[in-house]
């Protein structure tokens, strides 16, 4: 379970304060999006939940364990074990194939090199790219590379998934396949988050959460 408890967040002192004291607790099993006006600051929450910054007043729950508060080592801790990434870019190496790219994560966390490259593929596979393993990046569509994202941010096996803008560089049939793939990663007890302003990941989000 991920939830906030009264947060708040300040760049620095006497700036705007971001997100009023907000609660709320993100459904484990669906797919939420945060939405609201530029400057409501829908992608400064993902890096609040993703313990990548920290809060100025308020919490960050993860299991009913306030993680937010915790030290630097123990938050890297937890984003290497619970918590996934997908970014607007795709942000792979462009120097590397991206097998190498999507099981990085998993080594960070600890996993050995061929551990990591077998979950990898059963991911990739599952995606719809599991022949693009030995390609670089510039060899895969726009699609494809957001696939490789999700398979990036799903090959430690977290409990939340953070995504920013996944669709923001795409046409709507790529859009949609990568809106599936997050979807389906929210069986079991995973918990998915996008932040977004595109009408289209809204009709796809089981729940919306306006800022």
């Amino acid at each position: 379970m991920l939830a906030v408890d009264g947060l708040s967040f300040e760049y620095r002192r006497g700036a705007e304060e971001l997100f009023d004291g907000l609660s709320y607790e993100f459904r484990t099993g669906a797919m939420t999006a945060v939405t609201g006006p530029s400057g409501r600051g829908k992608s400064t929450l993902l890096y609040v939940l993703g313990l990548m910054l920290t809060p100025t007043r308020g919490r960050v729950l993860l299991d009913g364990e306030p993680v937010s508060q915790r030290s630097d080592r123990r938050r890297s801790r937890v984003r290497a074990e619970q918590i996934g990434f997908v970014f607007q870019d795709a942000a792979l190496d462009a120097s590397r194939k991206v097998l190498d790219s999507v099981i990085e994560p998993a080594l960070y966390g600890g996993s050995g090199v061929a551990q990591a490259k077998r979950r990898a593929r059963v991911l990739m596979e599952r995606m719809g790219v599991g022949t693009r393993a030995d390609h670089r990046p510039g060899e895969v569509s726009g699609g494809q590379a957001q696939r490789l994202a999700v398979c990036r941010a799903l090959v430690t096996d977290p409990a939340v998934v953070l995504a920013d803008e996944p669709t923001g560089n795409l046409d709507r049939a790529n859009a949609a396949e990568v809106l599936n793939a997050l979807s389906a990663a929210t069986s079991g007890s995973r918990t998915v988050v996008i932040a977004t302003h595109d009408p289209f990941v809204l009709e796809h989000a089981d729940e919306v959460l306006a800022l």
